[in-house]
């Protein structure tokens, strides 16, 4: 057994029985790879990952290169998602040497992290003109003890690289930025099958949701349509689990049918929200569907039993990369019955040539046939059945910003759809990082695991934390949730900001010194933690009126305007927070004699989508607080009777009504 044992994470758990002796990241490691004179070997990966299962039996399960690397490195293995700061910089460093980047992720640097060989994925000997890791460590390890200078040399150079890489220069925000955006992501759509670009295609939900605020804000239909039609093409392909709900990680194909099968919580989460918003947009009911059956699924298979939300579950069943999920005719029927077996089999197009393998991954592509519902007591037992043929790994860590990612979705599907039960989850994951992911000066913890909390948070889970409880204060209109994101955005300038030169970094001015300290702007498989706090200020600032909140957005969004520059569509996210400011906002004030949300109110909100609108809710109950927090609302009446609604658009105010106005 290596130095493994004693971790939290699963994926280091996954190797603590590889004969490779194994460090987690830490001081024992480099001091002792200093005393030993040897460079270090650093392997970064999650345990859903398919090529690291891969990478782990071909090699890190090998007494043949476990006696390579034991005698000539000090070997670490760091979970990424439990140390994004440290992967964040290490594949900086292979992105630039390489010009791409992936997990597994492959490191050799000096005892002081200097990086001098980056790479991915390596076989254990050569393969189709891929070098192998035996050969690869072998080599290194003579150099270094003939020809170190060079070594160090290259190690000094990348870290001098990305030390200096190109500072962003802020830059006035403009539309112009938002259209050639739209323009460009115009451009890559796939107009036949949805997506943008050739396979491999990611979901990416926040390319979604810019555009379907883009298309209400521009009044661009064809904006809308790449989003819906990539929204239904997702949802008919192989990639939605149609008989357990939620999302496979990305499509090997064009047309969504072969998933990379893990599912992870963040896409569930981001693409709950892009269904939920296309619902409210067009009203079409099978919208409102897929986010149920994802936040169902969820709630079923990636909740604990305190409410909080685990990361995700494995590709791989018994080491068969999409096991779990695929089907064989007879299977179905010798489940279902011959009957309903075959008609599944039709609905679901699992035939006996198959689609993955010999065998079919159940989907809808190019069907007009209603499908079964998931509640169909048919599908169910398919789902059960499914569940004892094999079984999947379940990576049951939680990290703060994931679970506030699916915070923001179950709030706003018990604003949308109107169902208590998501608002419910929401309001537990809260209460669980409270009590659990925060320390007794209120610093947040980034991953918690069986009990034990650990990780200094980082700007994602501070600053999404903060627009889940926005959300949550949009759900509830308590504004306990409001004075949190406040104090969470504060948390926010005062440990992440770079005063000189704008943006926020990665780590907290007092966390670990790694070799840079990183700063993320590109909004990739998740928005980037300076897009998130561009939201969280502008929201903040839009609620309050509080001017010096209006100033930090101001300064954020315009930094964010000097990274955008470079490839619009690489920052959706940090996109949309542009457009809260760039377009007319509106402004919703409810006076109430009535302690419960008016009706009226709520459903006047479910029916309408009005871009970059604040509501605020006063009562008897909450209006001393909401003075505190928000100033103005003082000069706004309790009425003896029925509510009164306060509108302002576009910089203009209307005169207080009984009903909601009518809002185009």
């Amino acid at each position: 057994m290596n130095h493994l044992s004693e971790e939290k994470s699963p994926y280091l758990l996954q190797h603590v029985h590889n004969p490779v002796d194994w460090y987690p990241w830490g001081k024992e490691a480099f001091d002792r790879a200093e005393r030993e004179d040897k460079p270090i070997f650093l392997s970064i990966g999650y345990s859903t990952c398919h090529w690291c299962h891969v990478m782990a039996h071909e090699s890190f399960e090998d007494e043949e290169v476990a006696k390579v690397l034991n005698e000539h490195y000090v070997c670490i293995k760091v979970d990424r998602e439990e140390r994004p700061d440290v992967d964040a910089v290490y594949m900086a460093a292979c992105q630039a040497t390489t010009g791409s980047g992936g997990w597994p992720l492959t490191v050799i640097m000096t005892p002081h992290q200097k990086p001098f060989f980056v790479g991915t994925y390596f076989p254990k000997n050569p393969r189709y003109g891929q070098a192998g890791l035996i050969d690869i460590l072998q080599k290194i390890s003579s150099l270094w003890k003939s020809n170190r200078g060079q070594l160090v040399k290259a190690g000094r150079d990348i870290a001098s690289f990305l030390e200096n890489a190109e500072d962003t220069v802020a830059k006035t925000p403009e539309r112009a930025l938002i259209k050639q955006a739209a323009s460009l992501f115009r451009r890559q759509f796939d107009a036949k099958w949805g997506g943008f670009g050739k396979a491999p295609k990611f979901p990416t939900p926040h390319n979604l949701l810019f555009l379907m605020e883009y298309s209400v804000l521009e009044k661009d239909l064809e904006a809308l349509k790449m989003a819906l039609t990539t929204l239904e093409a997702m949802a008919k392909g192989g990639i939605q689990d149609h008989i357990g709900g939620g999302f496979s990680r990305y499509s090997t194909d064009e047309k969504w049918l072969v998933p990379h099968f893990e599912k992870m919580l963040y896409d569930n989460a981001l693409l709950t929200m892009a269904y939920l918003k296309a619902y409210h947009l067009t009203k079409q009911p099978h919208y409102a569907e897929t986010a149920r059956n994802t936040l169902d699924y969820i709630l079923r298979e990636l909740t604990g039993p305190q409410g909080e939300f685990y990361c995700g579950q494995d590709a791989d069943s018994d080491g068969v990369e999409g096991k779990y999920y695929v089907f064989t005719p007879q299977e179905i029927k010798e489940v279902l019955g011959d009957k309903d077996g075959e008609e599944f089999c039709r609905l679901y197009q699992i035939t006996s040539e198959g689609n993955f393998e010999g065998t079919s991954i159940p989907n809808r592509i190019g069907m007009q046939d209603k499908a079964w519902d998931l509640q169909d007591s048919r599908i169910q037992k398919l789902y059960e059945y499914r569940l004892h043929r094999t079984q999947l790994h379940r990576d049951d860590k939680v990290l703060l910003s994931w679970n506030g990612w699916v915070m923001i979705a179950m709030a706003m599907a018990a604003q949308i759809l109107g169902k208590e039960c998501y608002l419910e989850s929401a309001r537990r994951g809260n209460i669980f990082i409270e009590q659990h992911m925060q320390d007794e000066n209120c610093r947040l913890y980034h991953r918690w695991r069986e009990g034990h909390a650990a990780c200094q948070g980082q700007l994602d889970d501070y600053a999404v934390y903060g627009l889940a409880l926005m959300e949550l204060y949009r759900a509830t209109y308590d504004p306990y949730y409001l004075k949190e994101a406040m104090f969470r955005a504060e948390q926010v300038r005062e440990l992440f900001e770079d005063g000189e030169k704008g943006g926020y970094f990665l780590t907290a001015k007092d966390a670990e010194s790694l070799i840079i300290r990183p700063k993320e702007i590109y909004d990739g498989a998740i928005p980037s933690g300076n897009s998130a706090a561009a939201m969280l200020f502008g929201a903040l600032s839009s609620y309050t009126g509080n001017l010096e909140l209006r100033d930090v957005s101001d300064r954020q969004l315009a930094f964010l305007a000097g990274s955008i520059q470079q490839y619009p569509p690489g920052y959706s996210y940090g996109l949309w927070a542009l457009m809260g400011t760039l377009y007319p906002s509106s402004e919703f004030v409810c006076t109430s004699c009535d302690e419960n949300i008016p009706r009226e109110l709520t459903a006047f909100l479910q029916e309408q989508y009005i871009p970059n609108l604040s509501v605020i809710v006063k009562t008897k109950e909450n209006q001393q607080e909401l003075s505190r927090l928000i100033p103005f609302t003082k000069d706004f009446p309790i009425p003896q009777e029925k509510a009164k609604f306060y509108m302002c658009q576009g910089g203009k105010c209307m005169k207080p009504q009984t009903e909601p106005p009518n809002i185009k």
